[in-house]
């Protein structure tokens, strides 16, 4: 059993609407998923509903992570377990820095494994891991004293995004379009600190619209998401087939057998 697998997934809006309607996908650590797809498709509804967002609800299949049943899991105990979301639009925390929030984030998820039982990380031990992963990261050593994400740039954000992920060390990540709103410069060094913190211990669900990040980021499977259905699945070549013919040659299969 994989890591991390949908089995015919279906998710609703809070009025009943479906959105995603039957996925089936399996990630594992050391994979990279592509899943692309044109806006409205369901992609974010996806990672949304995975991480237990309140505003939709999982109404039919199952997830499965690391042998347990995701449904019946708070997404405090989901980010305990090692799955973790990046943001489309990362939200500002004014008074709280990078530094606090990363303190008690890992605080937390050591608190969850031991039981329930205080175990903070020694600040030594904690100083140090932190400025050695904003150095291999790339990311300015002056944003750790600032409020989180307060008046930082997109290309800010985004890296520290992926500094929360080398630092919290989850089992599957998924990046929710981490390449929205990013120039070239900065979508290169994002894209480099995915490479870095992708490996045997980690997988990552890539969401996206298009096929420029997949160029800094190339994915071992792309999964072609329209109308809440993964309707096509291929390797690297199938995300520049889309970047070159676009999404109108999978639309009739997604909304195909007699639906409107």
């Amino acid at each position: 059993m994989a890591l991390l697998e949908l089995k015919n997934l279906h998710i609703a809006l809070e009025d009943g609407t479906e959105i995603v309607k039957g996925v089936d996908l399996a990630v594992n650590p050391n994979e990279v998923h592509a899943i692309m797809g044109p806006n409205g498709s369901g992609k974010s509804t996806l990672a949304y509903a995975l991480m237990g967002h309140p505003a939709y609800e999982i109404t039919e299949g199952e997830v499965v992570f690391d042998g347990r049943n995701l449904v019946e899991m708070g997404a405090d105990e989901r980010a305990q377990a090692g799955l973790f979301l990046a943001f489309q639009y990362p939200h500002a925390i004014p008074g709280v820095t990078v530094t606090s929030f990363l303190r008690s984030a890992i605080n937390a998820i050591r608190k969850a494994r031991a039981g329930g039982i205080d175990d903070p990380i020694p600040i030594p031990e904690f100083r140090k891991e932190l400025l050695a992963q904003m150095d291999r990261l790339k990311v300015s050593r002056d944003l750790a004293s600032r409020y989180l994400n307060d008046g930082f740039s997109g290309g800010e954000k985004k890296r520290i995004e992926i500094l929360q992920m080398a630092m919290l060390k989850p089992r599957i990540a998924i990046l929710d379009e981490t390449d929205s709103g990013l120039d070239i410069d900065a979508l290169q060094t994002v894209a480099r600190g995915v490479k870095e913190v992708v490996g045997p211990a980690l997988g990552a669900l890539v969401i996206t619209h298009y096929q420029r990040i997949l160029n800094y980021i190339e994915p071992d499977f792309v999964h072609v998401f329209v109308g809440g259905r993964i309707v096509e699945e291929g390797g690297p070549e199938l995300a520049h087939k889309l970047e070159a013919e676009g999404y109108e040659a999978f639309t009739p299969v997604a909304v195909g057998e007699g639906e409107s």
